[in-house]
């Protein structure tokens, strides 16, 4: 395998410096030269090395394998580029981000599907609601609803349109009474969510004739728990609010029942996101086209 030896001086300089802008500095070219030639490295090697967002710039598994060896000395160069070509099957740690709310990642057949087909891959998911760079935290994919996700990422469709619903116990209701629109919802117990105590409750999202509105309910409980709120709900606590899918089996079974529907349509659903297309991590690839046959 022959790769030229100045590109591996480029892709070593970015490994240290965690910038194209510093490593141009440091080499002396401009920062276009430097993305180019590390664009070329990974071409001729097949691979990705470097995660690239628009703020930061980490290196893959296979470019830290890589940095590891090429850093050394010139004579281990060539055991690194076999190295980080390697194409056997999928393996290492796979580390995902995904929103607390995305109910079809996380029920459980998809990922036990696919340890099962990847035994060589680590999944390691982290479920959160905070929104960040999945670059710069070390994620190699997030999972968020579509309209959250950053444009220079690449997004893969987890789950098809979306719904969020209120929800309550028909005996709450009965108690109560049923609120016929949003803005009576302030009357009502609600039962709120908010990502962290600092942060207000999230403010109830609703659309009248085509114009999107939300309403203050100044929920008389807020957890960051989407299960309390579920289980406060179905105890008769008070009117909740979230993604319908979260609320299916108790809807079905009518635990729950769905109320002002007419002012809450459907909304563009989960995506599997991710930094780059260009030369995908074996691991990564296999969790995007698992994801793609999961959904069918």
């Amino acid at each position: 395998m022959l790769t030229d030896l100045n590109l591996l001086k480029m892709f070593v300089a970015v490994a240290q410096a965690h910038s194209f802008r510093a490593a141009a500095e440091r080499l002396g070219v401009t920062r276009s030269a430097v993305s180019q030639g590390i664009r070329r490295l990974e071409d001729s090697l097949g691979i990705s090395l470097v995660l690239r967002s628009t703020r930061h710039v980490r290196l893959t598994e296979a470019g830290e394998r890589l940095y590891a060896q090429a850093s050394g000395h010139l004579a281990g160069l060539l055991g690194a580029l076999a190295n980080a070509t390697d194409q056997g099957p999928p393996q290492g740690l796979l580390r995902v981000a995904v929103t607390s709310i995305a109910e079809q990642f996380l029920d459980g057949p998809l990922i036990a599907r696919f340890a099962e087909a990847y035994p060589g891959v680590t999944l390691d998911v982290t479920v959160t609601d905070e929104e960040f760079d999945i670059v710069a935290r070390g994620f190699d994919a997030g999972v968020r609803l579509g309209e959250v996700i950053e444009q220079d990422m690449v997004a893969v469709p987890l789950t098809g349109e979306q719904r969020q619903v209120a929800v309550a116990t028909p005996a709450y209701l009965a108690r109560h009474g049923q609120p016929r629109h949003p803005r009576e919802l302030v009357r009502h117990r609600c039962i709120g969510w908010r990502p962290a105590p600092e942060v207000a409750p999230y403010r109830w999202e609703f659309s009248e004739h085509g114009q999107a509105f939300d309403v203050a309910v100044q929920p008389q409980v807020t957890s960051n728990d989407m299960l309390l709120m579920v289980r406060t709900a179905l105890a008769g606590g008070g009117i909740t609010f979230g993604i319908e899918a979260t609320f299916a089996p108790y809807l079905a079974r009518g635990e729950l029942v769905t109320l002002l529907d007419e002012f809450l349509p459907a909304f563009p659903g989960f995506y599997l996101y991710y930094p780059s297309r260009h030369n995908l991590a074996p691991k990564l690839r296999a969790l995007v086209e698992h994801v793609r046959a999961f959904r069918g």
